[in-house]
């Protein structure tokens, strides 16, 4: 399990708080599988407004970050919960992944 502090020199910019559970998408507007995971990331995005706070990364605008991160393969998405508890996922997911996910990070059950 990682956690943000690892990450929080990097993430000026990114509006990260600590006051929502936050889902991190590092994608390249080149990459297939990251504009399948688009629209699923603003449909989630939209039905947990208030909830979560989703960013997106794109690793070729942001190379500290990414290499910080240690993202080798996109998508990778950091599932983060308000305490700063990290769980990776690598590769394009299913909504119902998504969402589960999404609501263990609500819940702080990672």
């Amino acid at each position: 399990m990682e956690n943000i502090s690892n990450y929080q020199q990097y993430l000026r910019g990114y509006d990260y708080t600590g006051k929502f559970p936050v889902i991190i998408d590092f994608y390249a507007t080149w990459c297939g599988p990251c504009q399948g995971m688009a629209p699923m990331l603003k449909r989630l995005a939209q039905e947990y407004e208030g909830r979560v706070k989703v960013l997106k990364v794109d690793v070729d605008k942001n190379q500290a970050l990414a290499m910080a991160a240690r993202i080798r393969s996109i998508p990778t998405l950091f599932f983060i919960t308000k305490d700063g508890n990290i769980e990776r996922q690598v590769g394009a997911l299913p909504y119902q992944e998504l969402t589960r996910l999404t609501e263990r990070i609500i819940d702080a059950r990672l």
